[in-house]
């Protein structure tokens, strides 16, 4: 084939391309691997280093040092969590568009767009998980059964290091008038006893209410934290209530 051939054979594929729409196969089917994928060892380390590096950038902006001085709220303690799925959702959105085209990415913010505003999921959290199992779906259902094997497994992993120590918030109210300082010593002893990692701090000397952004210890149990903090001597102690994110 001489020079001239070849690129006449180039600009007759670049025009039957362009004729194309822009989310349309050339047969209008996903040539998609199947069960055969889990044999392409290649893919499968790739896509996990591509998974694993996402988690890794996202965790170093979402755990930034600055971060916890700016902590004012319960929802704000979980949010370095979020951001570290949400690098791993659009690490996997990633993956699948490059394997299949942008007509998969059109479906998949689509259905991103139907979740988080038709879908009452509560927090940002679950509305991140309820992404992932949906693109875990989308994926065996395009005939990526190993990627979607290697997001399970992934998504499973970040989730049980996640909730290990989950964030909560302690409001104790109506405490004895005048000791507020008093109160918030002895109830700041006895979280940091139970290994618990205080977040942010709040006092209402008007109110006589206390409030703690807290984390409990992976070995700590809500039980024996709640029994201890009954034991707080009367003259310090107030009413408790717990909301968890």
């Amino acid at each position: 084939m001489t020079l001239h051939d070849g690129l006449q054979a180039l600009l007759a594929s670049h025009a039957q391309v362009k004729d194309m729409g822009l989310f349309e196969a050339p047969d209008g089917r996903i040539a998609a691997p199947g069960w055969a994928g889990f044999q392409n060892v290649g893919f499968m380390a790739g896509a996990v280093g591509a998974l694993a590096l996402a988690t890794a950038l996202g965790a170093l902006i979402g755990f930034h040092p600055t971060t916890a001085r700016t902590v004012d709220r319960l929802h704000e303690a979980d949010m370095p969590k979020v951001y570290v799925m949400y690098a791993f959702i659009g690490a996997v959105i990633g993956l699948t568009v490059r394997e299949f085209g942008m007509g998969v990415g059109v479906v998949v913010f689509g259905i991103g767009g139907l979740i988080r505003f038709r879908t009452d999921a509560g927090t940002t959290r679950d509305t991140g998980r309820l992404i992932v199992v949906t693109l875990v779906g989308l994926i065996a259902g395009l005939g990526l059964p190993h990627l979607a094997a290697i997001t399970t497994a992934l998504s499973f992993l970040l989730i049980m290091l996640f909730d290990a120590t989950p964030a909560c918030r302690l409001k104790i109210e109506r405490t004895p008038s005048g000791r507020a300082a008093d109160c918030a010593e002895v109830y700041r002893a006895v979280l940091r006893k139970h290994r618990c990692r205080i977040i942010a701090e709040h006092r209402s000397v008007a109110k006589d209410r206390l409030e703690f952004v807290l984390r409990l210890h992976r070995n700590a149990t809500l039980e024996s934290l709640r029994q201890a903090l009954e034991e707080v001597p009367i003259e310090v102690r107030g009413e408790c209530d717990w909301e968890f994110e």
